[in-house]
């Protein structure tokens, strides 16, 4: 009988661990030893099964980014509505307004969480979501306004606390962030940062900034054609090492981050099923 009885405690215990989802603690704040790198690359389907602390980050589009959770949670940075021909809502969508091509008015209304990078003209916005295996937070910046002025606080810099990794998106950010907005980023593992070299931030702004936050890894986005983005690479070489993928995707777990901080190089590229 008490063998049956400790069967069944534990048959209806099972679910219930099954449920709580946990998290990885990150080190947002503190800085990280180098740890050896390894291969990168992964060429799977965007929704394919993740090894455990791992997280897959995929360029979609200017700067938009699925981050993919080993739990199979779906994030889309600078959310357009569009990621491409595939049956996915995700389960967060962050956007800018800077201009049409970093959000959408109207998103799914069956997208669970939508975080804007904006609130009331000049108040900025606070999220702190906490999904259990992952927490995103947001850190609000100035953007240039319509008319060429400034929008206090319009711009979001959104930080995804995962599988023990920092990861940050600059957003369409319009200025070097002060000292108290560095600090409320923290260490950031991974960062994708505009570098187009004059719509966000010019050239030597964006270095001096990718400079200061130190990543382990840089994720160049919002460049239209090489011209730009060579330009840039050509700038940081001699601080960091730089790689081109070869292609949308890149694994990153915290024991697999590079030992010397690199540029990883993503060739942009709609969600799609895998061929048959």
């Amino acid at each position: 009988m008490r063998f049956l009885i400790l069967c069944l405690a534990l048959v209806l215990a099972a679910p219930l661990a099954a449920q709580t989802e946990t998290r990885t603690p990150s080190h947002c704040i503190a800085l990280a030893n180098d740890i050896d790198g390894a291969t990168y690359i992964h060429r799977a389907s965007y929704d394919a099964d993740l090894p455990p602390e791992t997280v897959r980050i995929h360029y979609i589009a200017h700067a938009s980014f699925l981050i993919r959770t080993p739990g199979g949670l779906n994030m889309v940075t600078d959310f357009t509505g569009f990621v491409g021909n595939v049956p996915m809502i995700p389960d967060v969508v962050t956007m800018n307004h800077a201009h049409e091509t970093h959000w959408t008015a109207f998103p799914d209304p069956a997208i669970p969480n939508v975080l804007p990078g904006w609130g009331e003209f000049g108040a900025g916005i606070d999220h702190y979501l906490d999904l259990g295996e992952v927490l995103v937070r947001n850190v609000s910046t100035d953007i240039r306004s319509q008319f060429s002025g400034v929008e206090t606080n319009g711009n979001s810099i959104f930080v995804f606390e995962v599988a023990g990794l920092c990861i940050g998106h600059l957003g369409h950010l319009h200025h070097e962030p002060n000292a108290e907005q560095y600090a409320a980023i923290g260490r950031l593992d991974v960062v994708m940062a505009a570098v187009d070299g004059g719509m966000t931030v010019d050239l030597p702004t964006m270095m001096r900034i990718v400079s200061r936050l130190r990543s382990s890894i840089v994720i160049p986005m919002h460049w239209f054609g090489d011209y730009t983005l060579d330009i840039f690479l050509e700038g940081m070489r001699e601080q960091f090492q730089v790689v081109d993928v070869g292609g949308p995707v890149l694994d990153v777990s915290l024991d697999r981050l590079p030992s010397r901080p690199t540029i990883m190089v993503l060739r942009p590229q709609w969600l799609s099923e895998p061929a048959e």
